[in-house]
């Protein structure tokens, strides 16, 4: 089954066929299935939707992730890892408040 392009992206079709089709191109080939799985490659643009605020997204993506199987348990540790990585970013930076300690 081919991925389907967002609501976004579908509305750049009657404006800018070419780029459309450039742009269906990529979502194609970031996620059809290969060495991952479909499920393995919407939770990981589950996490990414997540890091960057993208409300729609994440509904959109959890949604994906449903039909394709995935429970909310799954769902739930896929949004924790988008946390930890985001918050110990946010840790790590604010590290440089302190002086360094040998």
């Amino acid at each position: 089954m081919k991925p389907t392009p967002p609501p976004f992206v579908q509305q750049i079709k009657k404006r800018d066929p070419e780029l459309y089709q450039a742009i269906v191109k990529i979502i194609e080939l970031a996620m059809t299935p290969g060495a991952l799985d479909a499920k393995t490659k919407t939770f990981i643009a589950l996490a990414l939707d997540a890091y960057i605020g993208s409300e729609r997204g994440v509904m959109a993506l959890s949604n994906r992730a449903r039909e394709l199987g995935a429970t909310d348990q799954e769902i739930n540790e896929v949004l924790r890892i988008a946390y930890y990585v985001s918050g110990s970013k946010t840790l790590a930076t604010g590290n440089n408040a302190f002086p360094a300690q040998s």
